[in-house]
């Protein structure tokens, strides 16, 4: 008989909930993996994933449990907290080398009374239709955020970021797409999520090739950038440090 497991996305803002229940194993790992990429997708503050009601099947399941649950590496501004999971499960993400910033809790309702008690950074969140036009309005907004957050540092190299972001939509997704941007951890993130699933690249083309500039640009101006992939697009997300209010 196959093993069901079902994720269920309780809320996204401004902290997710994601509750998961069944038998994890090699056949529903990827259901998983897809639930944790779509709450971070949101772009959260923190996302809870309550293992309370969740079973690991086997030993293989449980010794890829990390590269699973732990997307750091894909989009490393939103913290994952473990809530409720098994001693034997706490045990192996804990000691998993890719999970070193995964937070643990043993009760999900009081780890999202404390953390919507925590203090949440500034942030800008907008819809834009896929037009030239966009490029316009979201340099007008990430200059208008970094002026109201005194980080007066960063705003050119922001501004050109967030716009290449929003033209490569423009030029290449063809569909509606979220622009966020806030300050984390001293840390100036600028996200844009589209509904395309055509991954891009970050190419070093020839003098003749006109692909990839846009992202080769994004990349050489980002301290950090990435390309995190949902059932229903993916989200383009970079990483500018930035010093203390100006």
């Amino acid at each position: 008989m196959p093993s069901q497991l079902v994720c269920r996305p309780e809320r996204d803002l401004p902290v997710a909930v994601l509750r998961v229940s069944g038998t994890l194993d090699r056949e529903t790992g990827g259901a998983l993996g897809a639930a944790v990429r779509r709450s971070l997708a949101v772009q959260p503050a923190k996302v809870l994933l309550d293992m309370t009601r969740l079973r690991v099947g086997d030993p293989v399941a449980l010794a890829g449990l990390g590269t699973v649950v732990c997307q750091a590496e894909e989009f490393p501004a939103v913290p994952i907290v473990v809530c409720g999971a098994d001693p034997r499960t706490r045990d192996a993400l804990a000691t998993d080398r890719d999970c070193a910033g995964l937070e643990f809790a043993d009760d999900c309702d009081k780890a999202l009374t404390e953390a919507e008690a925590e203090p949440g950074g500034p942030t800008v969140r907008v819809r834009l239709r896929p037009v030239p036009e966009a490029c316009r309005q979201v340099r007008h907004l990430v200059t208008q955020a970094c002026t109201t957050w005194q980080r007066g540092d960063v705003t050119a190299t922001a501004t050109l970021v967030a716009t290449e972001l929003v033209a490569n939509v423009v030029r290449h997704a063809h569909t509606t797409m979220e622009f966020t941007m806030g300050l984390r951890d001293g840390r100036m993130v600028v996200a844009v999520r589209d509904g395309s699933r055509l991954m891009p690249r970050a190419l070093d083309p020839a003098v003749t090739d006109m692909g990839g500039r846009g992202l080769r640009l994004v990349r050489d101006l980002s301290d950090a950038w990435g390309v995190l992939p949902v059932t229903d697009g993916k989200v383009v997300w970079t990483q500018l440090a930035t010093g203390a209010a100006l």
